[in-house]
């Protein structure tokens, strides 16, 4: 537990998480984790080559119920001892996230408890909490997500500040994207690391001349790749898609991890956290473990669980939004596509 819980004893708090293509439950009673149950849709959507919203958010509806009471009986809670229900209203798909905030509004209005909406990145951020027991604020958040990217200064357990962010893509976008230039299954961002092992950093994509890190762009290296394998078409070239992952991957990678070392140099925060889908990549940890070495700062890096989308990061920021007194959402909670990761 942490050193700022505040009238939280016996407190019971359900989870949902429905952002995108997994659907998830968790409880939390009294900052502990009794269970985190994800449901993903992986397998179906592979056939398409990547997330199709329609299909997700009609798979939330058939899986919401279930997961639920999955994840309360492996808690070992009833539903009557629930005391807070906190869900996911943004970013995401709008369809997705409808799901899970409709689900949650019925259930938080039918147990009479109130409703706590949370940020996703801040979530993905929270997540390192129940990791990282001993964490505590100022640090600074690395976020690598497939929907958002940058380095963020968390300052208390609620407060946050994006100090650098993507101009364009995000950097599992842009993952995503060159897995399907380089026709490799979905999702393609394990694929690329997987590959990338295999491989050498051997192709400059993107000019390694000083760049601004106060902004980061993945759009320019994404279209890099794509050029780099129409070209060899062209010309009759075979193409070395486990350098071309290693290559891409180094690059990708090595534009956010500058603009966290600068985050450091600039803020004189010591510590780094990593959050977002993209926290499960190998090189991404390995470089930020040795930069850190390198430049003196600590990195605490959450379990593989705890990287993709789930509810134990929702139950965990809604804990710190409880305990400081953030008031709950009223029963007229929308969904929204894009959220910043103040908001």
């Amino acid at each position: 537990m942490n050193g700022n819980a505040q009238h939280t004893n016996n407190s019971v708090i359900l989870g949902i998480e429905t952002s995108c293509d997994e659907t998830s439950v968790a409880v939390m009673k009294d900052g502990e984790l009794l269970s985190n149950v994800i449901s993903s849709q992986i397998e179906i959507h592979r056939r398409f080559g990547g997330v199709v919203p329609e299909i997700a958010s009609r798979n939330h509806l058939t899986a919401i119920l279930p997961v639920i009471r999955e994840a309360l009986e492996k808690a070992g809670v009833d539903k009557s001892e629930i005391t807070a229900v906190a869900v996911t209203y943004g970013a995401g798909l709008v369809g997705a996230l409808l799901v899970g905030v409709s689900a949650a509004k019925a259930l938080a209005y039918s147990l009479g408890v109130p409703l706590y909406a949370v940020n996703h990145i801040q979530a993905h951020i929270a997540a390192n909490y129940i990791a990282t027991p001993e964490l505590k604020p100022p640090f600074l958040a690395v976020v690598a997500s497939g929907g958002h990217t940058g380095v963020v200064r968390v300052d208390g357990y609620n407060e946050f500040n994006a100090l650098t962010t993507t101009c364009d893509d995000a950097i599992g976008e842009a993952f995503d994207k060159v897995a399907r230039a380089l026709e490799l299954p979905y999702p393609g961002g394990p694929e690329i690391d997987r590959r990338a092992a295999d491989g050498r950093a051997c192709i400059e994509f993107v000019s390694h001349k000083k760049r601004d890190v106060s902004a980061i762009s993945y759009s320019g290296l994404k279209t890099a790749v794509v050029n780099y394998l129409h070209n060899a078409k062209m010309r009759g070239e075979s193409v070395d898609i486990n350098d071309v992952c290693a290559s891409f991957q180094k690059t990708a990678v090595d534009m956010l991890a500058g603009a966290a070392v600068a985050a450091v140099k600039d803020t004189g925060i010591d510590t780094i956290v990593l959050a977002g889908g993209v926290a499960a990549n190998s090189y991404l940890r390995k470089k930020l473990a040795d930069d850190g070495q390198k430049h003196g700062f600590t990195v605490y890096f959450p379990p593989m669980s705890l990287c993709t989308d789930n509810a134990a990061m929702v139950c965990r920021r809604a804990l710190d939004m409880i305990r400081e007194g953030k008031p709950p959402a009223t029963l007229g909670l929308n969904a929204v596509s894009y959220l910043k990761i103040s908001e």
